[in-house]
């Protein structure tokens, strides 16, 4: 006896397991990044059907392999130390996704026999039996709580995972900027649209002229029309020589009213909570499509309740929606709306110039805000805050692509 009385092991994973994991999580963790580089291509090779579930834009930038193998290594680390930061919220957002692109339980097989078949050969005879089957328990421990998650979620929706998308037709365009445009979608079957909370996003399929089929998701910009579903589309440029977005360039270029696009149901958890405080709306390009719906609820169900709306965008020009929700913004007893634009077009006694900067904006001691845009944006705002005195715990953000991955590095509520 050496009178030290050990913790129990309260990690789901075995107790040989833990021991291995928690010796080479630094390896797989400083190797992560060059094992899913590996991962895709060797799936892909396997299963090309997998390539129309799959977002080809991220997965030529290499943003989804490094999404992924954040997302693997940062479970795996939750599992080995109780007080890492928390991961349900990426586990919930990860289902939400992966339920509006229709991913079964079958497909974790798949992915699972490929990805740990790429540790091996990644990390070669540094790989022992011992350490494959410790991370194969760290992968189906991940994989087998996503599962039980999606069946909630789609049990809830009333989706058949075989069956996850509806066909809705283009009624309506509207040009919002040159490079975003409003799509007003109804159902061709004369179904009901599905519930939609304020906030939430669909996944639309697209059926390319050169045979491909490509996801991707978009913010429900309005939910105002309960008969029709509208999404607001930015063209994706390409910067620093990477071609523009495919999917956004046909939607902008070559889809026409009457054309049908495959949409699934409503996913997503950036839903505003039935409370009374004052609330900040933070949004920077296309985050803006977020703030609209939220926007209309509130003067809908809650004009009593404060709203301070502020958005960063390029130009004036850019800034879509602009008008919708200073309209809107009426119809609220206490609304108030900040505007920055990196270029101020003269004369124009609205907006500020550069960066948005909320140190001096008046926030009432109760605000709860909600952010939405690129990560470093969110992580700005979110630091301005934080030195303001507003807890973390009031914070809320939606992350487009895979940045939703890499937002989990960021402290939570509880930390």
């Amino acid at each position: 006896m050496t009178g030290v009385i050990e913790a129990p092991n309260t990690s789901p994973l075995s107790p040989e397991a833990l021991e291995v994991v928690r010796a080479t999580a630094p390896v797989v963790a400083a190797h992560a990044d060059q094992i899913t580089a590996h991962f895709y291509p060797r799936m892909f090779a396997a299963h090309p059907e997998l390539l129309r579930v799959f977002n080809q834009g991220n997965q030529a930038t290499g943003e989804q392999s490094k999404a992924l193998a954040g997302s693997v290594v940062a479970y795996a680390v939750k599992l080995i130390d109780p007080d890492a930061p928390p991961f349900d919220h990426v586990m919930r957002r990860i289902a939400y996704k992966h339920v509006s692109l229709g991913i079964r339980p079958e497909q974790y097989t798949i992915v699972g026999e490929h990805l740990l078949a790429s540790v091996a050969e990644v990390l070669g005879d540094a790989v022992t039996p011992e350490i494959a089957a410790a991370w194969g328990e760290v992968y189906w421990l991940f994989a087998l709580q996503l599962v039980a998650e999606e069946a909630r979620l789609y049990r809830d929706a009333d989706v058949d995972p075989a069956l996850p998308t509806r066909p809705y037709r283009v009624v309506r365009r509207i040009d919002e900027t040159p490079d975003v445009i409003t799509l007003v979608l109804e159902p061709t079957d004369g179904a009901p649209l599905p519930a939609v909370a304020p906030g939430q996003y669909v996944s639309v399929f697209v059926n390319l002229p050169d045979g491909g089929r490509q996801p991707r998701q978009y913010t429900v910009s309005s939910t105002a029309v309960r008969t029709r579903l509208q999404i607001t589309v930015r063209r994706v440029r390409g910067v620093d020589g990477a071609p523009d977005g495919r999917v956004s360039s046909y939607l902008h270029d070559q889809l026409q009213i009457g054309d049908v696009l495959d949409v699934s149901a409503p996913a997503g958890d950036f839903v505003i909570t039935p409370t009374e405080s004052p609330i900040l709306l933070a949004s920077a390009g296309a985050g803006i499509t977020t703030v609209l719906p939220i926007v209309e609820q509130i003067a809908r169900t809650q004009p009593q309740r404060p709203v301070i709306v502020a958005h960063a965008d390029r130009r004036a020009q850019d800034h879509a929606l602009r008008e919708i929700v200073l309209h809107l913004g009426r119809e609220i007893d206490n609304f108030t709306s900040y505007a920055w634009y990196e270029s101020v077009d003269e004369g124009d006694t609205r907006s500020r110039s550069g960066y948005m900067d909320l140190t001096d904006i008046p926030l009432p001691e109760d605000i709860q805000v909600f952010t939405c845009g690129p990560l470093p944006f969110m992580r700005h705002v979110r630091s301005t805050l934080l030195a303001r005195g507003v807890p973390a715990t009031r914070i809320r953000y939606e992350v487009f692509g895979p940045d939703l991955w890499a937002a989990q590095s960021e402290p939570q509520p509880d930390d």
